[in-house]
């Protein structure tokens, strides 16, 4: 079955969210309260007409629509489940096979959201890495600059990439991204100006976008609980800085 998304907010109030969803990432909207049958049931029938799932409503109810659903992670579609006001967007089924990963990342950078992700994979993977870029590198010099920036450390060990808003769609980052297999996480300009720290302002990033510094607070904000393990490292037009996980060791 070819890729189809659909959303299914669960009340009409949340139509708005999963409309402007729509509209950012493709996708059908479906209207539940239309259909005189229960809702549970007929999402049921229609659960496998979709690969691919945003589900709009909280993580309870979805996992009672979902209960005698779920057959194999290699054939079953991916599901992710924002919460009405739009702050979280979970994959809570098909994280690697269906994709449910990706497309919580595709949902929460288009909603401002922050993204769940709690498979295995992406767990042991203690690094963040905050990406600023001049318009038009190139993904090699991405590549470069990580890895200058990780000195030893291997591009396996990082779960995420993070950058401001106005680089969401940088070609070579989002090339990069890609092609590395790390998701991309994009944080709003007005979540850097509230959380300005940065070793060192920048005067052309203050002129040219309005905040003391990029690729720092991006990664911070993105690890919350980490520590900044390499400062600003600029190489070929990049910024990167790495946050890493404390972990939860005595």
């Amino acid at each position: 079955m070819s890729e189809r998304l659909g959303i299914w907010p669960v009340r009409a109030q949340s139509e708005p969210l999963a409309s402007a969803l729509a509209q950012r990432i493709g996708g059908e909207v479906l209207r539940p309260w239309e259909c005189p049958e229960a809702q549970r049931e007929y999402f049921r029938e229609r659960f496998r007409q979709y690969s691919h799932w945003v589900l709009v409503m909280a993580s309870g109810i979805a996992v009672r629509f979902l209960d005698g659903l779920i057959e194999d992670k290699h054939r079953d579609p991916a599901v992710v489940v924002i919460d009405e006001a739009g702050r979280h967007a979970i994959a809570l089924l098909g994280g690697h096979e269906a994709g449910a990963n990706a497309l919580a990342y595709t949902v929460a950078n288009a909603l401002g959201a922050v993204p769940v992700v709690t498979t295995a994979t992406e767990a042991i993977k203690p690094l963040v890495a905050g990406i600023g870029c001049r318009r038009g590198v190139g993904a090699a010099q991405i590549e470069h600059a990580m890895s200058h920036a990780l000195g030893g450390r291997s591009l396996l060990e990082v779960r995420e990439l993070a950058t401001i808003d106005l680089k969401a769609r940088e070609a070579g980052l989002v090339e990069f991204a890609r092609a590395q297999g790390i998701p991309l996480r994009v944080i709003a300009r007005e979540q850097i100006s509230a959380r300005p720290w940065v070793t060192e302002a920048s005067q052309w990033v203050r002129q040219s976008v309005g905040v003391e510094g990029v690729c720092e607070p991006c990664a911070l904000i993105a690890s919350p609980r980490g520590r900044l393990v390499v400062s600003k490292s600029c190489l070929e037009g990049v910024a990167v800085a790495v946050v890493e996980d404390e972990g939860w060791a005595a």
